[in-house]
């Protein structure tokens, strides 16, 4: 990293810590908003939950001002019953970090070699040097993610691809390495710190466990929700500063490298102009969740493991479950989920109103053809694989009904990305089958 980024990263944020916020005792008590306090409806609370339940969801809570308005178990799930946060687990991983950092323990600037030694990679010894624990928080080592086993953390998988810095790629090894550097750096198993210095302090009842490469956080979903009101709280608990550095906080939760504008520290944003997605080196245009608030920031896991965060509704709502599309990362779904939510209200809010016909692409998935009815006239779009390549686009001149031919394309998912004449850019995954 130049000492230039580095510059424009490090400068100290102003905070206000979130207001007004309840804080649950350690046990099951947890202070609830009847829904009708919101002005919330049954009607479409009962929609979204139906939404939930039909899409193999498993929990969900939403909190509003640290107390529960929304709680409720699906399929077979129950309150007490753990379950993994897969990849949502990387932003308590990010927090550890930067505890860590705050009590001298490491240093994100310096090399990942200093932590792990010499020869952790198969790159040469200047390559290796160049990547730092930062790049690890930020997708941005440079190592390639288009390897065999991108999971394995051994150092002939952990191949030169770019300079790191230079390229952005959702890669699972150099992320879960990070957890060597913090025993490393700190001399305590990874349950040890967590359990004393998250866990602990906030109720949280959760273990890490290895699995294939991977160290994943289990645990029950108001525990998951907890550590949701930590992030919204910014690293204070009923008093307690967990995580004093608030320059680190805000730049785990703001954009933290030109390359993707909408992730931080191992936590996704939602306020950007572009985006990109797991598995692929396509910019998209505008934000993935147009439906959320644009501040919203999320921890995100496979199968749809979601902890949502918005400072300005002092709001958080989590989701476990399992994925019913076979997208490792159903991103798109916090948007749909969204829309529900939006929709709670008695009187419908201005983003219903401005939403008043949704996008809507049939059949989906489909083997021969898709029929996309825009809600606003569309440029043009492009279809994408998960590897991040144009396999279609076209111009259709104001349009807002159209059709793609599936018939040329592999089985598999792709995003399809339309740009209006006028607004921001809308999103949908499509399904070939």
């Amino acid at each position: 990293m130049t000492r230039f980024f580095r510059w424009m990263f490090s400068f100290t944020p102003i905070f206000c810590h979130a207001q007004s916020l309840y804080f649950p005792p350690t046990g099951d008590s947890w202070s609830t908003i009847n829904p009708e306090e919101l002005n919330w409806c049954q009607d479409p609370i009962d929609s979204l939950y139906d939404f939930l339940e039909t899409n193999q969801s498993k929990s969900f809570i939403l909190l509003k001002d640290g107390k529960i308005v929304l709680e409720s178990y699906f399929n077979g799930h129950s309150s007490t019953a753990n379950w993994y946060w897969a990849s949502a687990g990387k932003t308590l991983t990010a927090f550890m970090v930067g505890q860590a950092q705050q009590q001298g323990l490491l240093d994100i600037y310096e090399p990942t070699s200093n932590y792990l030694g010499e020869g952790w990679t198969s790159c040469t010894p200047e390559q290796e040097q160049a990547i730092t624990i930062r790049n690890q928080l930020t997708m941005t080592t440079g190592l390639d993610d288009g390897v065999v086993e991108d999971d394995c953390t051994e150092s002939q998988c952990l191949e030169f691809l770019a300079d790191a810095g230079t390229r952005w790629a959702y890669h699972n090894a150099p992320y879960t390495l990070l957890d060597s550097v913090m025993q490393i750096a700190t001399g305590m198993s990874l349950n040890a710190w967590c359990l004393q210095n998250v866990a602990q302090p906030i109720g949280m009842q959760g273990l890490w466990l290895n699995i294939d490469y991977n160290n994943v956080y289990f645990s029950n979903a108001r525990s998951m929700a907890r550590y949701g009101l930590l992030l919204l709280a910014e690293g204070v608990w009923d008093g307690e500063d967990l995580l004093q550095d608030e320059q680190y906080f805000f730049e785990m939760t703001h954009q933290s490298q030109p390359l993707n504008e909408g992730y931080g520290y191992l936590t996704w944003l939602n306020n950007t102009e572009s985006f990109m997605f797991p598995e692929t080196q396509f910019v998209f245009p505008g934000n993935y969740a147009a439906n959320a608030p644009p501040d919203m920031y999320a921890a995100i896991g496979r199968d749809g493991q979601y902890i949502c965060v918005v400072p300005s509704q002092n709001l958080v709502w989590i989701r476990m479950g399992e994925n019913p599309d076979g997208l490792d990362v159903p991103i798109l779904m916090i948007d749909d989920i969204w829309e529900l939510i939006n929709a709670l209200p008695c009187e419908p809010n201005k983003v219903e109103e401005s939403r008043a016909v949704a996008l809507s692409v049939m059949p989906n998935p489909s083997c021969q053809y898709w029929r996309v009815e825009s809600p606003v006239a569309i440029r043009c779009w492009s279809l994408v694989d998960m590897q991040g390549r144009i396999v279609n686009a076209g111009l259709i001149h104001g349009k807002s009904l159209f059709e793609i031919d599936a018939t040329t394309l592999d089985a598999g998912n792709y995003i399809l990305s339309l740009e209006p004449l006028n607004g921001n850019a809308l999103h949908e995954r499509l399904v070939r089958r």
